[in-house]
């Protein structure tokens, strides 16, 4: 269970949230746990009302569901709900590309691109590195970042969702290998520079490469994981496509 040291009263709601979607994306809170509103209030120390929200946020961000009897329960995603995933962001971030370059580079500035540019540089390291843990959380702001430059924040929220579901099933199953170092995507820099230099072809080609950098990986733990009798329950038999 996340830890319990009280929460400060400002902002109970998303500061819960906020805490409770880390531990789900670092897997801390596995896929199928199930818990209550009054057991989360006991280890953050608050009353249920802001308990009961965060966790409500939470279903509509599509990491948990509600479980009978008012219990809530960590959403599980499937191998097959992880290829959509992969399609929905890759259409996102093409579309970002193809209709909004123009505009998101016009309005971008030299401080914002610089902060994209210092996000890539520390997911690289951390992939590089295999520290997933520090990863997500660069990765996860090097998109919002990238998808903020286009200046839609429908946008930006929707590609944020559908990563974090990402991590989610990802996240699981990279924790079974021993050693990540160079097993995980690390050319976010590349993809910075591409949009700085408005070569939008190159861009999408980067993102090709690491959508079937990423489905190469997941495939093999996926069959890792079933101990090499296939895929999931109704995922696709092709081969790796984008992620």
């Amino acid at each position: 269970m996340p830890g319990s040291d009280p929460v400060k009263r400002t902002t109970l709601r998303s500061q819960i949230a906020d805490a409770l979607r880390e531990e789900v994306i670092a897997g801390r809170l596995p896929a199928g746990r199930q818990f209550t509103v009054k057991e989360i209030a006991e280890q953050y120390g608050v009353s249920a009302t802001p308990v009961r929200e965060a966790l409500l946020d939470l279903c509509s961000q599509g990491l948990l569901d509600v479980e009978l009897h008012k219990a809530y329960r960590v959403r599980e995603f499937s191998y097959a709900d992880f290829r959509d995933m992969v399609e929905a962001r890759t259409l996102i971030v093409e579309g970002m590309f193809r209709r909004s370059a123009e505009r998101a580079l016009l309005s971008a500035t030299p401080e914002s691109l610089g902060s994209v540019r210092r996000r890539a540089e520390e997911a690289g390291r951390a992939a590089l590195a295999g520290d997933l843990d520090i990863l997500i959380g660069y990765d996860l702001r090097f998109w919002r970042e990238m998808a903020g430059l286009v200046g839609n924040p429908y946008i930006s929220d929707f590609l944020d969702r559908v990563r974090v579901q990402s991590w989610v099933f990802t996240v699981p199953l990279l924790r079974r290998l021993d050693d990540l170092r160079g097993r995980l995507w690390h050319r976010h820099t590349e993809l910075v520079e591409a949009v700085a230099g408005r070569d939008v072809a190159r861009a999408q080609r980067i993102i090709v490469e690491y959508n079937a950098h990423t489905l190469a990986l997941v495939d093999g733990l996926s069959g890792a994981a079933a101990g090499g009798a296939g895929r999931s329950p109704g995922s696709p038999a092709e081969g790796p496509a984008s992620a």
